[in-house]
């Protein structure tokens, strides 16, 4: 690994150096000629058939896709940075074989291989419109440090209830690598202070930092294999709604209705299938992406433009956005 790609990479992308000493440049640029085939894990840990369904059919058209050569990869790297769109289009089609071997590791990690992919693709396109072919490496190494920054920020801010600062999720990132190298060197999950020692950091910032990683389990999923019921069937309810409370929420639910009616037709639509409003049910990013004959990404954006709109309609009559869309 050459001073220049520590450099660029610390820099651009916000890695710290430490991180450097896990990466393997063969690795990230070996041959992906191979067959795709989809495992029995990647099946377990697609949520039904036709996920997986869609996953297979993904593969099997990525395996038709050709790898550049170094000089093809330099001709339309430097076009790309131009922002020749061709070259550009040509740079992400041709690597993301490359996105879905490094999706691979990050399985049984919560998230689905498909939304890994997705999440991957994201950091592949930065890659593509920040390589520059005269710094001397290869894309495949550059690319690799993008991609990886963008599936582990998915994990960190998509699997858990509260969202994480960027800063917090790179930290945290450092513990989690570090804690999965001692389980392999010492064969056992390593304590704080095994990990505190390794890193050379104080026990409590260490302890406060795993804490953070753990998840919320949902009160909708069963209690243990021994239980059929969901845990919410198990929780004594000392809280029941008064009747001031359920006309308050009616009320709230009467000026949802007005709120999202101030959106545009693609936002109130989105907005509605997502939330349950409107007389829908709540149905996924998938879901309404087929409903609506769009791309998963396309929804994610009219959703991001949709809530920015809502929050500020709310903010104006003096509610609390988080509150209501959480």
């Amino acid at each position: 690994m050459t001073e220049e790609i520590v450099d660029v990479m610390t820099r651009e992308v916000g890695m710290n150096v430490s991180d450097f000493a896990s990466f393997d440049v063969n690795d990230a640029e070996t041959d992906l000629q191979g067959e795709f085939k989809v495992s029995e894990v990647e099946v377990n840990d697609s949520p039904n058939e036709s996920y997986f369904d869609a996953t297979r059919v993904y593969l099997n058209e990525l395996g038709k896709s050709q790898l550049l050569t170094a000089d093809e990869e330099k001709f339309y790297g430097k076009r790309a940075l131009r922002g020749d769109e061709e070259a550009r289009k040509v740079m992400i089609e041709s690597n993301l074989r490359l996105v879905v071997k490094i999706s691979r590791r990050y399985l049984n990690r919560g998230l689905p291989l498909l939304d890994l992919i997705e999440e991957g693709n994201l950091g592949l396109i930065r890659a593509v419109e920040k390589f520059d072919p005269d710094r001397g490496f290869r894309f495949s190494t550059y690319a690799t440090w993008w991609i990886r920054q963008t599936i582990e920020r998915a994990i960190m801010n998509q699997t858990r209830t509260i969202r994480l600062p960027i800063h917090i999720v790179k930290e945290m990132n450092v513990y989690l690598k570090a804690q999965r190298s001692l389980t392999q060197q010492l064969d056992h999950e390593p304590t704080a202070e095994e990990i505190a020692d390794y890193l050379d950091k104080p026990v409590k910032t260490v302890s406060k930092m795993l804490k953070l990683n753990e998840r919320v389990t949902s009160v909708d999923v069963p209690g243990g294999k021994d239980f059929e019921k969901p845990l919410v069937d198990s929780i004594s309810d000392d809280h029941s709604p008064s009747p001031t409370d359920i006309l308050q929420e009616n009320g709230i639910k009467d000026n949802i209705t007005h709120w999202v009616h101030q959106l545009s037709e693609k936002q109130r639509e989105v907005i509605c299938r997502r939330y349950g409003l409107c007389g829908y049910g709540n149905s996924t990013l998938e879901q309404v992406a087929q409903e609506l004959g769009v791309t998963r990404e396309r929804v994610r954006q009219i959703q991001m433009d949709a809530l920015k709109r809502l929050k500020e309609i709310l903010e104006v009559g003096g509610y609390s956005f988080e509150s209501i869309f959480h």
